[in-house]
């Protein structure tokens, strides 16, 4: 018989396989990176507030160490073309799939910035050079070493061709300098025999680690996320039917491996509240985020220009805005949200916001604005 599931329930069983419930989180860093497999990066410091999100017992300095010592995952360019955290075991199986699509839909961009396919080459040839040479380096010296040698960096031009070189997996993101992403050669960063053996099927490999981490999802939720050809994500999705079970969620239907059905009979009375940041992956998992909030307050998620917000969530649901502010001796949590607060939600809130600062090393204070 075929399960059917409320918008609730599918909100819950998401938060779980997100690492995001009560009942399911990570023991450090590098267990999340695996878990969610790719984690949406555009922006370091959300990157370590995602984490943060799913293993609060961990702090800032043990995401740091797990990237930079352990290297463990690799901040680089991955699937759509879009920054993200990769386990290093997976990431060169997981370019030699995504990296090329990512390419193609750059090509007016390259041409526009005068980076022909002959300048990209050349560039990859005096970055792998200059860094060999000099070790990493923040993207300043890098544009300075490569302009000495007549490639094109002005402008965008630097972060493109860098972009070009990490999807190439010539280079990666490597050691902070005084607040700076460096780049590295790739090579050098990732220690020796890190690499895995590459799976026999990537195309499935991928949609299986999709729903591992998010499901139940949709075949089109599955094309988003990836950034492949309509081809590639429906030869993917069919190479895991098998091993799936179809479900009805409001509006459809949505598939989730057979092992994960246990998880339609979980049930908490616990309320879930959880602090994401912007670019979360649960905020940009899925093609649609309805199910996560009311079109009421779509814009105060996702304004447009490719901004995501970050939001409080409540039982999955977004239900409140919220940034930091420094302070001279603390930090501030500010939350805005969108309708008042039940009370138990402002107490469990108020231990969220206790467990960010911990994890900043840093006082933190709530402050919730009028909704």
């Amino acid at each position: 018989m075929r399960h059917h599931i409320t918008a609730a329930q599918l909100r819950r069983i998401r938060l779980r396989r997100q690492l995001l419930s009560s009942e399911r989180r990570a023991a450090s860093a590098a267990d999340t990176v695996s878990a969610l497999f790719a984690l949406q990066a555009q922006e370091w410091p959300s990157a370590q507030l995602a984490i943060h999100a799913r293993c609060p017992a961990i702090s800032q300095a043990d995401v740091a160490y797990a990237r930079e010592v352990e290297r463990a995952f690799v901040l680089t360019w991955t699937l759509r073309g879009t920054l993200h955290l990769v386990p290093a075991a997976d990431l060169r199986w997981l370019l030699e799939l995504c990296a090329p699509a990512a390419i193609r839909g750059s090509s007016s961009r390259y041409r526009q910035l005068g980076l022909t396919e002959d300048a990209r080459e050349r560039g990859l040839e005096a970055i792998e050079a200059v860094l060999s040479r000099e070790g990493a380096l923040i993207r300043s010296q890098l544009a300075q070493a490569l302009a000495s040698r007549g490639i094109p960096v002005a402008g965008q031009a630097i972060h493109h061709l860098v972009r070009y070189a990490a999807l190439r997996g010539l280079v990666c993101f490597g050691p902070e300098v005084e607040g700076n992403l460096s780049y590295a050669l790739l090579d050098d960063w990732l220690p020796a025999g890190t690499e895995a053996r590459p799976p026999a099927d990537p195309l499935g490999e991928l949609a299986r680690r999709y729903l591992e981490a998010y499901a139940p999802t949709t075949a089109s939720d599955f094309a988003r996320w990836s950034g492949l050809s309509k081809a590639q994500a429906r030869q993917a999705w069919e190479a895991v039917a098998a091993d799936c079970a179809t479900i009805g969620i409001p509006g459809g239907e949505a598939l989730l491996l057979k092992g994960q059905l246990e998880v339609l009979e979980a049930a908490s009375d616990e309320p879930v509240v959880r602090l994401l940041p912007r670019y979360d992956n649960y905020l940009l998992g899925y093609e649609s985020r309805r199910f996560m909030v009311d079109d009421a307050f779509t814009k105060r998620v996702h304004p447009g220009g490719g901004l995501i917000r970050a939001c409080l969530l409540v039982d999955g649901e977004a239900t409140a805005n919220w940034k930091l502010e420094k302070r001279r001796l603390s930090l501030r949590v500010v939350v805005q949200p969108f309708e008042a607060l039940e009370r138990i939600v402002s107490l469990y809130l108020e231990a969220e916001v206790e467990r960010l600062g911990r994890f900043l090393n840093s006082k933190a204070e709530l402050r919730v604005e009028s909704s």
